[in-house]
């Protein structure tokens, strides 16, 4: 299969060359992309296979693909980038690799282990003779000492360039998209506070770019000439203060212009705690989050334009970039969000055994069952829109005490939400539980990701019974030590409270919808 690349001319193209982007036909590739469960890897995937290309996906729990669109069209291959073993035998047969897995971490031996992978990475595509790989980084001074996140994101990129496999590396600002961390900061400071006391860093240059430009460098990377080994910067051309972002979002979303006083201390710390208490964002992200923003981040080139043309219509300006995003979620059309990737918590966890491995072990459960008049289907659709706005059908501000507890010690909290409103994917963020496993209209199981000395699930199941059907609710806790146990014990009063109403209370939800039907 082929594809035509049109002659256009690009408005920003050096003189050297004549301002021309020459078309050209290029082949369809055999594509392996890394983080297909992530924000920008889940959006890439289809639109590599609409351009008509082969694509393989390197996951390390191929089960949270399970749901996506694309599944069937490509070469799911599980694996794990620390194993150099997986990795060579992933590479074997591919022309491109898109290497787009990054960690948001900034503790201890982070950046080793990042910079362990890339390397990995590297080997492995010379190896397998590989003829590019293509990696998103971010945009940075090229002086100064950078944050943690930053400076790893920098040297995994030049691991990248030094290796014997050419490298195209994208250099990018703040990504503006329905559903991206990025976004969701600005979104929620901007809504929570209309009058800020900021740190320092609201008052750094930063050139945003849309997630949809993003994707195009990335579709058209295969296009660049063979053997390039470069750095692209990459940016929608509008330098702005952070906090002209900010108020930017509140115009767009039709909000009073916000008052931001930029303090004389950048206080990158406690400005990351500030963040993760009002932000969906955890503590594990809004520190390195905010402490990139110590720095400007604004393109220093625009020599992209002489090899990729930018998008038909152009690039998108940063408040057409906020009104789509802000359309999409109206719309239930989120593609993919932050939370789309695997945490720290998600990949410690393994899957809830089976009923019959869990002797020996202690085990605390708490089930209830109720029967319905309702059927299986209204009752399902309740199942499947728990959590975000529709809320835990029971005692909303116990729930929102113990999310906020949650989000001061580290933990995912409840502001996290959903990706869509009414449809849940294996592997979707439902406030602090990820979906471990979903047999749609029957089965939904979520695993825990709040900070707890143990393991939890929560599992929600209809099935017909007559011309009804029985709605049963199972919470499993698996307890780590005396500290386990002792928290199941102080919450089992609330359990008793929780518990009960919210089974009484998702039947009812369901009778009223079969009643408007």
């Amino acid at each position: 299969m082929l594809r035509w690349e049109g002659r256009q001319i690009s408005r920003h193209t050096p003189a050297s060359s004549h301002g021309v982007y020459v078309g050209k036909m290029t082949d369809a590739q055999r594509v392996l992309v890394t983080g297909a469960t992530g924000y920008i890897g889940g959006r890439l995937v289809p639109l590599l296979l609409a351009d008509g290309h082969t694509v393989r996906v390197l996951v390390r729990s191929p089960e949270k693909l399970n749901d996506v669109p694309w599944h069937n069209d490509v070469e799911i291959v599980k694996g794990d980038l620390t194993d150099a073993g997986s990795v060579e035998s992933a590479f074997a047969d591919v022309d491109t690799v898109y290497f787009l897995v990054h960690s948001m971490a900034s503790g201890k031996g982070f950046a080793a282990q990042e910079e362990a992978i890339a390397r990995n990475v590297a080997k492995a595509a010379e190896a397998a003779g590989v003829k590019r790989i293509v990696y998103l980084g971010g945009l940075h001074p090229e002086t100064g000492e950078l944050s943690p996140h930053m400076a790893s994101r920098t040297a995994v990129g030049r691991i990248l360039l030094d290796g014997a496999v050419p490298a195209i590396v994208f250099q990018a600002g703040v990504v503006i998209g329905s559903g991206s961390a990025s976004f969701e900061m600005i979104r929620h400071l901007t809504e929570t506070l209309p009058v800020m006391p900021a740190p320092s860093w609201v008052r750094r240059r930063i050139e945003p770019i849309a997630v949809r430009d993003v994707l195009h460098y990335l579709t058209r990377a295969v296009d660049l000439p063979e053997g390039m080994n470069r750095t692209f910067d990459i940016g929608d051309r509008e330098v702005l203060e952070y906090a002209d972002i900010m108020n930017g979002y509140a115009e767009v979303a039709g909000l009073p212009r916000r008052r931001i006083y930029a303090l004389p201390l950048p206080a990158p710390k406690l400005a990351g705690l500030w963040v993760a208490l009002v932000t969906p964002i955890p503590l594990s992200m809004s520190r390195p989050l905010v402490e990139s923003l110590q720095h400007d981040a604004v393109a220093k080139e625009w020599d992209i334009d002489e090899y990729i043309p930018p998008p038909e219509g152009g690039l998108t300006n940063y408040r057409d970039a906020v009104a789509r995003a802000l359309g999409k979620e109206a719309r239930g059309e989120v593609e993919t969000t932050w939370a789309s990737a695997s945490s720290a918590a998600d990949l410690a966890s393994e899957p809830l055994p089976s009923d019959p491995d869990w002797a020996g072990q202690t085990v605390y459960v708490d089930q209830r069952r109720r029967r319905t008049a309702v059927d299986p289907a209204h009752v399902w659709q309740v199942i499947e829109g728990i959590g975000g706005k529709n809320g835990w059908y029971s005692l909303p501000m116990a729930w929102a005490i113990r999310g906020v507890l949650d989000k001061t010690v580290g933990g995912a909290g409840l502001t996290r939400g959903r990706r869509n409103p009414a449809t849940l994917l294996t592997g979707d963020v439902v406030d602090w539980w990820r979906v471990e496993l979903l047999e749609r209209g029957t089965l939904l199981r979520l695993r825990a990701e709040m900070r707890v000395p143990g393991k939890a699930w929560l599992e929600l199941r209809v099935d017909p019974d007559g011309d009804g059907s029985v709605y049963s609710q199972r919470a499993i806790y698996f307890p780590r030590g005396l500290l386990g146990r002792l928290y199941w014990w102080l919450i089992y009063p609330f359990h008793g409270l929780i518990f009960p109403s919210m089974a009484k209370n998702i039947t009812r939800q369901a009778a009223r919808l079969a009643e408007q039907d």
